[in-house]
């Protein structure tokens, strides 16, 4: 086998999960953010003694509200990068046709950083600059750290945002559409700790971390949040009252 051929087929290992696109990061932010946003901005406006119409709007509201927003982030965060990116590869594929020997031997010592010997490393650099685009990739992937063939998409990423976090916002306001009052408050904290270890606990297994850990912290960051949310619509409410 060719060193060019191993280099391609090094980019691929069945024992790993693919973790550098950006669409389980939008997703896993999408809910866990909706969830923990909204969940406290119901105990907020409960702890101000609004009624449960209020709640049920202020929860909609933010709810739309979120998802748009995150969705814009995520477009606008990830398109930034990739254009940075572009940018970047643009300079590295004139240098790689202009100064081929410099860049030659840049990779040369790459490789012997990684433990290669000298004339393996310059071995290896020369078959890999022989084609001009896996030179590319190649390059990209040791200087930048990014593979140019698995670029997240922003407008994949937004849409996967906005729904995930629509579906986390969603769910501690059901319980104002059927109740009012405490019995509603306690069944949108449960709702909340519920999903968010959920959350937790798929966070844990995909990375294979204690998930009870995994599953606790997220719960823990929810309660806190309502925590303070609750006693600022209560300083609030009492105040404006």
């Amino acid at each position: 086998m060719s060193r060019r051929g191993f280099h391609r087929r090094a980019e691929r290992h069945p024992g790993h999960r693919p973790v550098a696109g950006g669409l389980a990061r939008a997703a896993v932010f999408g809910v866990s953010d909706g969830l923990v946003s909204n969940v406290s901005l119901v105990i907020g406006f409960a702890g101000a003694g609004a009624g449960s119409s209020v709640v049920r709007l202020g929860g909609i509201a933010g709810a739309i509200a979120g998802a748009i927003s995150m969705a814009a982030g995520e477009w606008v965060s990830i398109s930034a990068q990739n254009e940075l990116v572009h940018r970047e590869l643009a300079v590295e594929r004139r240098e790689l046709v202009h100064n081929t020997a410099s860049e030659t031997a840049e990779l040369a010592a790459m490789y012997e950083g990684h433990g290669m010997t000298r004339q393996t490393a310059l071995d290896a650099a020369a078959d890999v600059m022989r084609e001009p685009e896996a030179a590319l990739a190649v390059h990209a992937r040791e200087e930048l750290g990014v593979d140019p063939d698995e670029l997240s998409s922003p407008w994949s990423a937004a849409a996967l945002s906005l729904v995930c976090f629509l579906v986390g916002a969603i769910l501690p306001v059901i319980p104002w559409f059927i109740g009012s009052g405490t019995p509603a408050v306690l069944a949108s904290v449960i709702i909340g700790v519920v999903a968010a270890a959920i959350v937790g606990l798929l966070i844990g297994k995909f990375a294979e971390r204690r998930i009870w850990w995994t599953a606790g912290r997220q719960v823990l960051i929810l309660l806190l949040a309502c925590g303070v949310t609750y006693l600022v619509g209560k300083a609030l409410g009492v105040s404006i009252s």
